[in-house]
């Protein structure tokens, strides 16, 4: 066996001891921790800027929402925090816990199981939070 390391992994950890250098509080940054700082926008401003009202004739932002829901889905769930960001605003457009299982549930059809069964398993993470009975 070779002793040289992964030039991935010597990467990586250039990488790490850059940031740490550059800002020492970037050592605890998770994605989730950014998702946080990123607010919900309220229904009536998301109507505003997504719904009808530059296009009385178009879909609402709820429908947009779903949309978006699921063309994340299809991509392959592999944009966690956008995926569970799409959840938070659906549900504050107006989305049912049902409406937007189903929306995930049909993309398995064209994004595949394991991409429907990822972005289930992150909207469940915003709709049925850690502690929070399911009552």
């Amino acid at each position: 066996m070779s002793s040289a390391k992964n030039p991935f992994d010597q990467m990586m950890a250039m990488s790490q001891d850059w940031l740490r250098q550059m800002n020492p509080a970037l050592e605890s940054f998770t994605p989730k921790g950014f998702e946080a700082m990123w607010p919900t926008m309220p229904k009536d401003m998301m109507e505003t800027m997504m719904g009808k009202t530059f296009n009385p004739e178009g879909l609402d932002s709820k429908t947009k929402m779903l949309l978006t829901l699921g063309g994340l889905t299809v991509l392959g769930a592999q944009a966690e925090a956008q995926l569970r960001l799409t959840v938070r605003h659906a549900i504050e457009a107006g989305a049912s816990k049902q409406e937007i299982a189903e929306t995930i549930a049909l993309m398995g059809v064209f994004g595949g199981i394991p991409a429907m069964t990822k972005a289930m398993e992150l909207a469940r993470e915003v709709m049925e939070p850690e502690g929070e009975s399911k009552a």
